[in-house]
C-alpha cells in the first residue's frame, strides 16, 4: 500500500530496527468515521496506526497516520500526522472518493498497562476528491476541518 510505504520512509531505519513493537487494538467512534476499528504498532520512538471505519454503511474510511506520544505519565499527549481516504457508495449514483490530509492532536489514558482510552481532534485538509456527480466539477474545500473523536485499545501480549 503507497500510505503505508510513505509512512515508513518517514521513520528512520535504525530505531525500526532496534525497537520491539507493541500491537494494540481497538474501537473508535466520532473523527473519520462514526463507528470504526483501530490496528495500532507502537514503538518507543511513536506508532503507526490504520483506522478502517464506516460514516453510514454505504463507505468505506481507511486512515493511516504516524503519531508521537508526548510525556510518560499515564497521560500522554499525543501528535500525529497522515492520510485519511474515503470511497463513497450511493445507491443510484456514481462511486465517490476523497483523500484528506490529517493531522490528529489528543490525549491518550492509560487505564491499565494494556488498556487505553483515548481523545482525539483531527484536523483534515482536502487533498482530492471525486464527485459522485462526474459533471459536478465544484473546486476541493481547503479549509482545516476539525473532527472530534474517541476511542478504546487493547495492547496484545
Amino acid at each position: 500500500m503507497p500510505v503505508a510505504a510513505v509512512a515508513l520512509a518517514c521513520a528512520p531505519a535504525r530505531a525500526l530496527a532496534q525497537s520491539d513493537p507493541d500491537f494494540r487494538f481497538g474501537l473508535s467512534v466520532g473523527g473519520v468515521s462514526t463507528l470504526g476499528v483501530v490496528f495500532e504498532t507502537v514503538y518507543d520512538w511513536g506508532s503507526f496506526e490504520v483506522m478502517l471505519g464506516t460514516w453510514g454503511f454505504r463507505d468505506v474510511s481507511m486512515s493511516v497516520v504516524h503519531k508521537q506520544y508526548l510525556g510518560g505519565s499515564r497521560v500522554q499527549g499525543v501528535v500525529g500526522l497522515g492520510l485519511w481516504m474515503v470511497l463513497a457508495f450511493p445507491q443510484d449514483e456514481n462511486i465517490g472518493a476523497a483523500i484528506m490530509a490529517r493531522a490528529p492532536i489528543g490525549a491518550q489514558w492509560g487505564v491499565t498497562a494494556d488498556h487505553f482510552l483515548n481523545l482525539e481532534v483531527g484536523l483534515n485538509r482536502a487533498l482530492a476528491v471525486k464527485r459522485t456527480d462526474p459533471e459536478d466539477e465544484t473546486p476541493v474545500n481547503r479549509r482545516l476541518i476539525p473532527l472530534p473523536g474517541a476511542g478504546y485499545r487493547w495492547k496484545a501480549r
